[in-house]
Protein backbone atom coordinates (compact mmCIF):
# COMPACT_ATOMS: atom_id res chain seq x y z
CA UNK A 1 0.00 0.00 0.00
CA UNK A 2 1.56 3.27 -1.11
CA UNK A 3 1.53 6.40 1.01
CA UNK A 4 0.08 4.66 4.05
CA UNK A 5 -1.22 7.09 6.66
CA UNK A 6 -2.32 7.11 10.29
CA UNK A 7 -5.90 6.16 9.45
CA UNK A 8 -4.68 3.20 7.39
CA UNK A 9 -2.54 1.97 10.27
CA UNK A 10 -5.47 2.25 12.67
CA UNK A 11 -7.72 0.29 10.30
CA UNK A 12 -5.17 -2.42 9.53
CA UNK A 13 -4.25 -2.94 13.18
CA UNK A 14 -7.86 -2.79 14.38
CA UNK A 15 -7.40 0.10 16.82
CA UNK A 16 -8.36 3.74 17.04
CA UNK A 17 -6.40 6.66 15.62
CA UNK A 18 -5.72 7.90 19.16
CA UNK A 19 -4.07 4.56 20.01
CA UNK A 20 -1.81 4.75 16.92
CA UNK A 21 -0.89 8.27 18.00
CA UNK A 22 0.10 7.07 21.46
CA UNK A 23 2.27 4.29 19.99
CA UNK A 24 4.02 6.61 17.52
CA UNK A 25 4.55 9.40 20.03
CA UNK A 26 5.17 7.04 22.96
CA UNK A 27 2.59 8.80 25.10
CA UNK A 28 -0.26 7.41 27.19
CA UNK A 29 -0.98 3.84 28.26
CA UNK A 30 -1.04 1.17 25.54
CA UNK A 31 -0.86 -2.58 26.22
CA UNK A 32 2.12 -4.50 24.85
CA UNK A 33 -0.24 -6.64 22.75
CA UNK A 34 -1.79 -3.57 21.12
CA UNK A 35 1.55 -1.86 20.68
CA UNK A 36 2.87 -4.94 18.87
CA UNK A 37 -0.13 -4.98 16.49
CA UNK A 38 0.44 -1.35 15.56
CA UNK A 39 4.21 -1.74 15.18
CA UNK A 40 3.78 -4.86 13.04
CA UNK A 41 1.69 -2.84 10.57
CA UNK A 42 4.13 0.08 10.65
CA UNK A 43 7.07 -2.26 9.94
CA UNK A 44 5.23 -4.26 7.27
CA UNK A 45 4.46 -1.15 5.23
CA UNK A 46 7.72 0.67 6.04
CA UNK A 47 5.79 3.61 7.43
CA UNK A 48 7.98 6.59 8.35
CA UNK A 49 6.17 9.17 10.52
CA UNK A 50 6.39 12.69 9.16
CA UNK A 51 6.21 15.85 11.22
CA UNK A 52 2.43 15.96 10.96
CA UNK A 53 2.15 12.43 12.28
CA UNK A 54 4.60 13.10 15.08
CA UNK A 55 2.55 16.10 16.06
CA UNK A 56 -0.74 14.24 15.86
CA UNK A 57 -1.00 14.31 19.63
CA UNK A 58 -1.49 18.06 19.35
CA UNK A 59 -4.66 17.67 17.30
CA UNK A 60 -5.93 14.20 18.28
CA UNK A 61 -8.02 14.55 21.42
CA UNK A 62 -7.54 12.26 24.39
CA UNK A 63 -10.90 13.32 25.82
CA UNK A 64 -13.49 10.87 27.11
CA UNK A 65 -17.16 11.89 27.32
CA UNK A 66 -19.62 10.71 29.93
CA UNK A 67 -23.18 11.21 28.67
CA UNK A 68 -25.64 11.03 31.57
CA UNK A 69 -29.42 10.99 31.51
CA UNK A 70 -31.00 11.97 34.86
CA UNK A 71 -27.71 13.28 36.34
CA UNK A 72 -29.61 14.32 39.47
CA UNK A 73 -30.17 10.65 40.33
CA UNK A 74 -28.16 10.00 43.54
CA UNK A 75 -27.34 6.50 42.28
CA UNK A 76 -25.61 7.98 39.23
CA UNK A 77 -23.69 10.54 41.28
CA UNK A 78 -21.79 7.75 43.04
CA UNK A 79 -20.77 6.21 39.70
CA UNK A 80 -19.81 9.56 38.19
CA UNK A 81 -17.37 10.15 41.07
CA UNK A 82 -15.73 6.76 40.46
CA UNK A 83 -15.47 7.31 36.70
CA UNK A 84 -13.91 10.77 37.17
CA UNK A 85 -11.23 9.40 39.50
CA UNK A 86 -10.44 6.41 37.31
CA UNK A 87 -10.18 8.44 34.11
CA UNK A 88 -7.93 11.00 35.81
CA UNK A 89 -5.64 8.20 37.00
CA UNK A 90 -5.29 7.04 33.39
CA UNK A 91 -4.52 10.55 32.16
CA UNK A 92 -7.77 11.13 30.26
CA UNK A 93 -9.76 14.35 30.70
CA UNK A 94 -13.45 13.58 31.26
CA UNK A 95 -16.19 15.70 29.68
CA UNK A 96 -19.54 15.23 31.46
CA UNK A 97 -22.70 16.01 29.51
CA UNK A 98 -26.16 15.98 31.10
CA UNK A 99 -29.02 14.92 28.80
CA UNK A 100 -32.53 16.21 29.41
CA UNK A 101 -35.66 14.08 29.31
CA UNK A 102 -36.61 15.06 25.75
CA UNK A 103 -33.23 14.34 24.13
CA UNK A 104 -31.79 11.07 22.84
CA UNK A 105 -28.54 10.28 24.63
CA UNK A 106 -27.02 8.37 21.69
CA UNK A 107 -27.74 11.28 19.34
CA UNK A 108 -26.01 13.58 21.85
CA UNK A 109 -23.05 11.18 21.95
CA UNK A 110 -22.74 11.25 18.15
CA UNK A 111 -22.84 15.06 18.15
CA UNK A 112 -20.23 15.28 20.93
CA UNK A 113 -17.93 12.83 19.14
CA UNK A 114 -17.89 15.05 16.07
CA UNK A 115 -17.49 18.40 17.83
CA UNK A 116 -15.15 17.40 20.65
CA UNK A 117 -12.92 14.94 18.74
CA UNK A 118 -13.40 12.23 21.39
CA UNK A 119 -11.60 8.92 21.66
CA UNK A 120 -14.24 7.17 23.81
CA UNK A 121 -17.71 7.53 25.35
CA UNK A 122 -19.65 6.13 28.30
CA UNK A 123 -23.45 6.48 28.20
CA UNK A 124 -25.28 6.23 31.52
CA UNK A 125 -29.06 5.95 31.83
CA UNK A 126 -31.64 6.36 29.10
CA UNK A 127 -33.76 4.15 26.88
CA UNK A 128 -32.99 0.81 25.28
CA UNK A 129 -35.43 1.45 22.45
CA UNK A 130 -33.62 4.33 20.76
CA UNK A 131 -30.37 2.42 20.17
CA UNK A 132 -29.84 1.25 16.59
CA UNK A 133 -26.93 -0.36 14.81
CA UNK A 134 -26.76 2.57 12.38
CA UNK A 135 -26.27 5.02 15.26
CA UNK A 136 -23.42 3.01 16.81
CA UNK A 137 -21.71 2.80 13.40
CA UNK A 138 -22.15 6.54 12.99
CA UNK A 139 -20.64 7.10 16.44
CA UNK A 140 -17.54 5.27 15.29
CA UNK A 141 -15.57 5.38 18.57
CA UNK A 142 -15.37 2.97 21.53
CA UNK A 143 -18.59 3.17 23.55
CA UNK A 144 -19.75 1.58 26.81
CA UNK A 145 -23.38 1.58 27.94
CA UNK A 146 -23.68 1.73 31.72
CA UNK A 147 -27.01 0.70 33.37
CA UNK A 148 -28.67 0.35 29.93
CA UNK A 149 -28.28 -1.93 26.92
CA UNK A 150 -29.65 -2.38 23.43
CA UNK A 151 -32.70 -4.58 22.92
CA UNK A 152 -30.74 -7.20 21.05
CA UNK A 153 -31.20 -5.55 17.66
CA UNK A 154 -27.64 -4.18 17.61
CA UNK A 155 -24.45 -6.08 16.77
CA UNK A 156 -22.92 -6.58 20.27
CA UNK A 157 -19.41 -6.08 18.89
CA UNK A 158 -20.18 -2.39 18.28
CA UNK A 159 -20.30 -1.47 21.98
CA UNK A 160 -19.74 -2.80 25.50
CA UNK A 161 -22.23 -2.78 28.36
CA UNK A 162 -22.47 -3.05 32.14
CA UNK A 163 -25.95 -3.64 33.53
CA UNK A 164 -28.06 -5.53 36.02
CA UNK A 165 -31.04 -7.62 34.94
CA UNK A 166 -33.73 -5.10 35.95
CA UNK A 167 -36.63 -7.44 35.26
CA UNK A 168 -35.11 -10.30 37.25
CA UNK A 169 -34.11 -8.13 40.21
CA UNK A 170 -37.57 -6.52 40.41
CA UNK A 171 -39.10 -9.99 40.26
CA UNK A 172 -36.94 -11.01 43.24
CA UNK A 173 -37.97 -7.89 45.20
CA UNK A 174 -41.66 -8.52 44.57
CA UNK A 175 -41.29 -12.19 45.47
CA UNK A 176 -39.66 -11.10 48.73
CA UNK A 177 -42.77 -9.09 49.59
CA UNK A 178 -45.03 -12.00 48.61
CA UNK A 179 -42.99 -14.43 50.69
CA UNK A 180 -43.48 -12.08 53.65
CA UNK A 181 -47.24 -12.57 53.24
CA UNK A 182 -48.15 -9.47 51.20
CA UNK A 183 -50.70 -9.74 48.37
CA UNK A 184 -51.94 -6.12 48.13
CA UNK A 185 -48.67 -4.74 46.79
CA UNK A 186 -48.48 -1.29 45.22
CA UNK A 187 -45.92 -0.36 42.58
CA UNK A 188 -44.53 3.12 41.87
CA UNK A 189 -42.96 3.82 38.50
CA UNK A 190 -43.15 6.31 35.66
CA UNK A 191 -44.74 5.63 32.31
CA UNK A 192 -42.54 6.70 29.40
CA UNK A 193 -44.78 5.51 26.58
CA UNK A 194 -43.32 2.97 24.17
CA UNK A 195 -39.72 3.34 25.34
CA UNK A 196 -38.05 0.40 27.06
CA UNK A 197 -36.25 1.73 30.13
CA UNK A 198 -35.02 0.13 33.38
CA UNK A 199 -38.16 1.25 35.23
CA UNK A 200 -40.39 -0.45 32.62
CA UNK A 201 -38.36 -3.64 32.98
CA UNK A 202 -38.81 -3.44 36.76
CA UNK A 203 -42.56 -3.12 36.27
CA UNK A 204 -42.45 -6.25 34.12
CA UNK A 205 -40.64 -8.08 36.91
CA UNK A 206 -43.29 -6.94 39.40
CA UNK A 207 -46.06 -8.26 37.14
CA UNK A 208 -44.32 -11.61 36.55
CA UNK A 209 -43.88 -12.22 40.28
CA UNK A 210 -47.58 -11.57 40.90
CA UNK A 211 -48.63 -13.81 38.01
CA UNK A 212 -46.43 -16.72 39.06
CA UNK A 213 -47.73 -16.42 42.61
CA UNK A 214 -51.35 -16.51 41.49
CA UNK A 215 -52.03 -12.89 42.46
CA UNK A 216 -54.11 -10.96 39.88
CA UNK A 217 -52.67 -7.65 38.70
CA UNK A 218 -54.77 -4.81 40.13
CA UNK A 219 -54.26 -1.65 38.07
CA UNK A 220 -55.42 0.43 41.05
CA UNK A 221 -52.28 -0.70 42.86
CA UNK A 222 -50.02 0.63 40.09
CA UNK A 223 -49.10 4.30 40.09
CA UNK A 224 -47.79 4.97 36.59
CA UNK A 225 -48.85 8.60 36.48
CA UNK A 226 -45.42 9.79 37.57
CA UNK A 227 -44.53 12.49 35.01
CA UNK A 228 -41.68 11.66 32.65
CA UNK A 229 -40.08 14.98 33.54
CA UNK A 230 -39.53 14.12 37.17
CA UNK A 231 -38.54 11.29 39.48
CA UNK A 232 -37.78 13.16 42.70
CA UNK A 233 -38.85 12.82 46.32
CA UNK A 234 -41.92 15.00 45.82
CA UNK A 235 -43.07 12.84 42.92
CA UNK A 236 -42.86 9.75 45.13
CA UNK A 237 -44.69 11.58 47.92
CA UNK A 238 -47.61 12.62 45.69
CA UNK A 239 -47.85 9.25 43.94
CA UNK A 240 -47.92 7.43 47.28
CA UNK A 241 -50.65 9.70 48.65
CA UNK A 242 -52.80 8.92 45.64
CA UNK A 243 -52.09 5.20 45.89
CA UNK A 244 -53.02 5.05 49.57
CA UNK A 245 -56.28 6.89 48.97
CA UNK A 246 -57.31 4.42 46.27
CA UNK A 247 -56.13 1.35 48.18
CA UNK A 248 -56.79 1.54 51.95
CA UNK A 249 -56.08 -2.20 52.28
CA UNK A 250 -52.64 -1.98 50.59
CA UNK A 251 -49.99 -3.49 52.89
CA UNK A 252 -46.79 -3.01 50.86
CA UNK A 253 -45.26 -0.79 48.16
CA UNK A 254 -42.40 -1.47 45.76
CA UNK A 255 -40.90 1.70 44.26
CA UNK A 256 -38.81 1.48 41.07
CA UNK A 257 -36.18 3.79 42.64
CA UNK A 258 -34.98 4.67 46.12
CA UNK A 259 -35.80 8.33 45.54
CA UNK A 260 -39.45 7.44 44.95
CA UNK A 261 -39.35 5.07 47.94
CA UNK A 262 -38.17 7.86 50.24
CA UNK A 263 -40.94 10.15 48.98
CA UNK A 264 -43.43 7.31 49.48
CA UNK A 265 -42.22 6.72 53.03
CA UNK A 266 -42.66 10.40 53.84
CA UNK A 267 -46.24 10.29 52.52
CA UNK A 268 -47.01 7.20 54.60
CA UNK A 269 -45.63 8.74 57.77
CA UNK A 270 -47.42 12.06 57.09
CA UNK A 271 -50.73 10.19 56.86
CA UNK A 272 -50.20 8.62 60.27
CA UNK A 273 -49.06 5.20 59.08
CA UNK A 274 -46.13 3.39 60.69
CA UNK A 275 -43.39 1.64 58.72
CA UNK A 276 -43.43 -1.36 58.67
CA UNK A 277 -46.28 -1.95 61.14
CA UNK A 278 -48.96 -0.45 58.87
CA UNK A 279 -47.24 -0.34 55.47
CA UNK A 280 -44.09 -2.03 54.13
CA UNK A 281 -41.82 -0.28 51.62
CA UNK A 282 -38.92 -1.40 49.45
CA UNK A 283 -36.97 0.70 46.96
CA UNK A 284 -34.43 0.03 44.22
CA UNK A 285 -30.80 1.16 43.68
CA UNK A 286 -29.18 1.03 47.10
CA UNK A 287 -28.39 4.73 47.57
CA UNK A 288 -26.88 5.67 50.92
CA UNK A 289 -29.85 7.84 51.83
CA UNK A 290 -32.12 4.80 52.30
CA UNK A 291 -29.90 3.54 55.10
CA UNK A 292 -29.92 6.83 56.97
CA UNK A 293 -33.57 7.69 56.39
CA UNK A 294 -35.73 7.20 59.50
CA UNK A 295 -36.82 4.45 59.35
CA UNK A 296 -34.12 2.81 57.21
CA UNK A 297 -35.61 1.39 54.02
CA UNK A 298 -35.18 -1.99 52.38
CA UNK A 299 -33.76 -1.70 48.86
CA UNK A 300 -32.47 -3.64 45.88
CA UNK A 301 -28.78 -2.77 46.06
CA UNK A 302 -26.92 -2.29 42.78
CA UNK A 303 -23.08 -2.57 43.00
CA UNK A 304 -22.53 0.97 41.67
CA UNK A 305 -18.77 1.17 42.32
CA UNK A 306 -18.02 -2.19 40.72
CA UNK A 307 -20.21 -1.36 37.71
CA UNK A 308 -18.47 1.99 37.19
CA UNK A 309 -15.01 0.41 37.45
CA UNK A 310 -15.98 -2.24 34.90
CA UNK A 311 -17.25 0.43 32.49
CA UNK A 312 -13.96 2.33 32.66
CA UNK A 313 -11.95 -0.88 32.23
CA UNK A 314 -14.02 -1.95 29.23
CA UNK A 315 -13.70 1.43 27.53
CA UNK A 316 -9.95 1.49 28.09
CA UNK A 317 -9.71 -2.01 26.62
CA UNK A 318 -11.71 -1.07 23.51
CA UNK A 319 -9.52 1.99 23.00
CA UNK A 320 -6.54 -0.36 22.97
CA UNK A 321 -8.06 -2.63 20.35
CA UNK A 322 -9.69 -5.21 22.61
CA UNK A 323 -13.07 -6.72 21.78
CA UNK A 324 -16.32 -5.49 23.31
CA UNK A 325 -17.62 -7.09 26.50
CA UNK A 326 -21.04 -7.37 28.10
CA UNK A 327 -21.36 -7.80 31.86
CA UNK A 328 -24.49 -8.40 33.95
CA UNK A 329 -24.12 -7.84 37.69
CA UNK A 330 -26.35 -9.34 40.36
CA UNK A 331 -28.14 -7.16 42.91
CA UNK A 332 -28.78 -7.89 46.56
CA UNK A 333 -31.86 -7.12 48.65
CA UNK A 334 -30.73 -5.05 51.64
CA UNK A 335 -33.12 -5.86 54.48
CA UNK A 336 -33.22 -3.03 56.99
CA UNK A 337 -36.60 -3.54 58.65
CA UNK A 338 -39.05 -1.60 56.46
CA UNK A 339 -40.82 -4.79 55.33
CA UNK A 340 -43.03 -6.62 57.84
CA UNK A 341 -43.72 -10.34 57.81
CA UNK A 342 -47.53 -10.58 57.92
CA UNK A 343 -47.85 -14.29 57.31
CA UNK A 344 -50.28 -16.02 59.60
CA UNK A 345 -48.52 -18.18 62.20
Amino acid sequence: MANINIKDIARLSGVGIATVSRVINQTGAVSEKTKKKVMDVINEYNYIPNNNARNLKLTQSENIALIVKYMSNPFFIKMIDVIEIEMASRGFPLLIQNVDESSDELDIAISESMHSNLCGIIIMGGSYSSYTEAKFKQLGIPCVLLTVNSEGNVDPSLYSSVIIDDEKEAYKATKYLIDMGHTNIGFLYKDVGNLVTPNILRYQGYKRALLESGIPLDENLVSNGTPASGAGFRVGFLAMKQLMQKNPSMTAVFAFSDVLAIGAAKAALASGKRIPEDISIIGFDGIEMTEFYNPSLDTVYQPAIEMALSAVSMLHGMMNGEKSQHMVYDSVIMKRGSVKNIQKP
